[in-house]
């Protein structure tokens, strides 16, 4: 089965990284031969074919630029026409509003792997609307609660990401040589927060929660993401004044991107993914569970299908209290913190074990194949 996949291209973060995952482990589904159709080349189309993926880059498309995406479309029929692909998976309400006529107009099996919450009613979201998908793959129980915003009448699966487990380091050495690449004491604990440089992501409370924990000693926090847009340029900087104003500027690590993300997981102690708003699953919190790092995230979105108190903590939104209160227990109770990283990597497994949920994928997506063949 030649399994179609439909996106932009042009940012790296959790559905880039999906994309990768599918490539470089398609021998775990090998009844389904993964193909990508990108608008942008860049970073993605780039590791997809180091990872062995046949990519297709379509154009440059812009929604705001009808003649962009006329010619996107052009393009992707031509592929469509050529390929003998058996389903199309578009990724995000972006890919529907670009893709899917054309899929549709070629009667090819069209899914929609939705990453996000819908209901914004965004111009994106409206022409995605206009496309109706055979079937719609949610990311979390909590995307899926949402879809009827835009897809009232689609059945939908639940597929959570798959998320491999890191390469096996040799962690003294690498924690030795990331606290120095990274200017932090080898005794240091260290507090990681991994993703996009966006303000729902809650950068600022985890830097409002370590203003608290100034007369703890001994802690480094490392805020691993690159700014990719001008606006988040700017967020970083103001992350940057935050951190000075509340005196702790010296204990703070802005590390931009990083291509080594595991490496850079496994020299940490802690991981924090504070949102201000719902993650929609938790990429990064499943790195870092899989890492041995206990996970301190706010209890909303796809955080509450993955983090147990055997693995970490859950705290309340909007409570920097709490969500301090939980750091200071981990960075003073080695105990603790070690017997929460000791279940990491199990808890990693069952929500997002490459194997078994692209296995899953492949079935959800044969069905809807012979549906249309029938």
């Amino acid at each position: 089965m030649r399994v179609l996949h439909l996106y932009s291209g042009n940012r790296y973060g959790g559905i880039e990284s999906v994309l990768v995952t599918l490539a470089r482990h398609r021998a775990q589904a090998p009844e389904m031969e993964p193909v990508f159709a990108l608008a942008f080349e860049g970073r993605v189309a780039g590791e997809l074919r180091n990872a062995g993926g046949e990519v297709h880059v379509v154009g440059p498309t812009r929604l705001s630029r009808p003649v962009s995406v006329w010619r996107t479309r052009r393009r992707l029929s031509a592929l469509l026409a050529a390929g003998g692909f058996d389903v199309a998976l578009a990724h995000a309400p972006w890919s529907m509003a670009v893709y899917g006529p054309a899929v549709r107009r070629h009667a090819l099996p069209l899914a929609f792997w939705m990453h996000d919450a819908v209901g914004a009613g965004d111009r994106v979201e409206r022409r995605a609307r206009r496309v109706r998908p055979a079937l719609a793959l949610c990311n979390s129980a909590f995307t899926a609660s949402t879809l009827p915003r835009i897809y009232p009448d689609v059945p939908a699966e639940v597929v959570h990401p798959p998320v491999p487990p890191p390469p096996a380091f040799d962690r003294a050495r690498v924690r030795a040589q990331v606290h120095a690449e990274l200017s932090t004491a080898a005794e240091d604990v260290v507090v990681v927060q991994v993703g996009r440089m966006e303000a729902w992501k809650g950068h600022a409370r985890l830097l409002a929660a370590l203003g608290s924990l100034r007369d703890v000693d001994g802690w480094t926090a490392w805020i691993v993401g690159g700014a990719q847009r001008t606006e988040e340029a700017a967020y970083v900087e103001e992350l940057r004044r935050t951190a000075a104003a509340l005196g702790i500027a010296d204990r703070i690590r802005f590390t931009g991107e990083r291509a080594d993300v595991a490496r850079v997981l496994a020299a940490a102690d802690v991981a924090c993914q504070p949102n201000a708003s719902p993650e929609p699953f938790g990429v990064a919190i499943v790195e870092a569970l899989y890492a041995s790092l206990p996970v301190v995230a706010t209890a909303s979105g796809g955080a509450l299908e993955i983090v147990t108190p055997e693995c970490g903590a859950l705290v309340p939104p909007d409570d920097v209290a709490a969500l301090s209160g939980s750091l200071r227990r981990l960075f003073v109770d080695v105990d603790e913190r070690n017997r929460l990283a000791a279940a990491g990597p199990a808890r990693a497994c069952a929500v997002a074990d490459v194997g078994a949920t692209m296995r899953k994928l492949a079935h959800a997506l044969a069905a809807i194949s012979r549906k249309a063949e029938a």
